[in-house]
């Protein structure tokens, strides 16, 4: 079995890959709101998170669905050149589980997203603990789905890699929401891409809550599977909905074991504009234990 590890533990030669890559909607965008408390560790769950869609009508919106989807993929375009301008704190936690749903093995990592004095972005490790995980191997595949997939940006130039069909309007405490089934139309090497729903806020159009899997070409050598995780944003100062909580609770099925029951969480916080500081007041809070079924 071919391995690319990003870092080698004592065990590796029994564990699996897991290349992978896999926040919501909190409140009106015209205010400032907030994450539910993310807990220092990822909640605990009897399987796998799902997205009911039992509270989503099939009411068609007031403007043509066209003219949604351009309007929240030019947002996005605004949104990725807006986050680069922008330090954060990203909390990183990966755990194994065993069959009594305890974690037997994890991989932390604590690390700012700075700037040069010359403007230059970089990742500063702040806290990185040896990793004791049993069955998976992390790859470098897999840091870079957590940097570019999971944190979904559908602008305007990735648009037309998807398919993007309109299933209905969802209410989710104060928010309304369009909701819509994303897919690619074609994978190609050496390419990631995301599979599964995003929810867009009704009013400015943009993308405030994403739930699926990051997908892409497979190589035959190597066992690969990806969990299933869901991003929740928060507004910033009114203009945008950035990530700020992503998390997984998933069995990864490979070819050559038993399933692996997976728990992760990745937390961005204290967003700053490069030189100076931004702060997220309080605000309605969408409660991601909160069934929305």
């Amino acid at each position: 079995m071919k391995v690319r590890a990003l870092f080698i533990i004592a065990c590796a030669m029994l564990a699996q890959p897991m290349m992978a890559r896999q926040q919501g909607p909190m409140s009106q965008p015209r205010g400032t709101v907030s994450t539910p408390n993310a807990p220092a560790d990822p909640p605990k769950t009897n399987g796998p998170q799902q997205e009911g869609s039992s509270h989503i009508s099939n009411e068609q919106p007031s403007v043509p669905v066209q003219e949604i989807i351009q309007k929240f993929a030019q947002h996005e375009g605004e949104f990725r050149r807006e986050r680069d301008n922008y330090t954060y704190t990203q909390i990183f936690l990966f755990q194994e589980l065993d069959d009594d749903g305890q974690p037997d093995g994890e991989y932390r990592m604590t690390s700012d997203i700075l700037f040069t004095p010359a403007g230059k972005r970089y990742e500063k490790v702040l806290e990185a603990p040896s990793p004791n995980l049993k069955r998976i191997i992390m790859t470098q595949q897999d840091f870079d789905d957590i940097e570019k997939v999971w944190p979904l940006v559908l602008t305007q130039e990735e648009l037309p890699k998807y398919s993007v069909k309109y299933v209905g309007k969802e209410q989710i405490d104060e928010v309304g929401t369009y909701v819509f089934d994303i897919a690619p139309l074609k994978l190609e090497k050496g390419q990631r891409y995301f599979e599964g729903r995003v929810w867009v806020e009704d009013k400015d159009l943009q993308i405030v809550k994403t739930h699926g899997k990051a997908t892409g070409l497979l190589r035959k050598k190597e066992d690969q599977a990806f969990p299933t995780f869901e991003t929740f944003r928060e507004n910033i100062e009114g203009h945008y909905w950035f990530p700020t909580y992503t998390r997984a609770d998933d069995y990864l099925h490979f070819k050559s074991s038993a399933a692996v029951h997976i728990r992760l969480s990745v937390r961005y916080q204290n967003y700053k504009r490069f030189g100076s500081t931004v702060k997220i007041g309080k605000g309605t809070q969408v409660d991601p234990e909160k069934p929305q079924n």
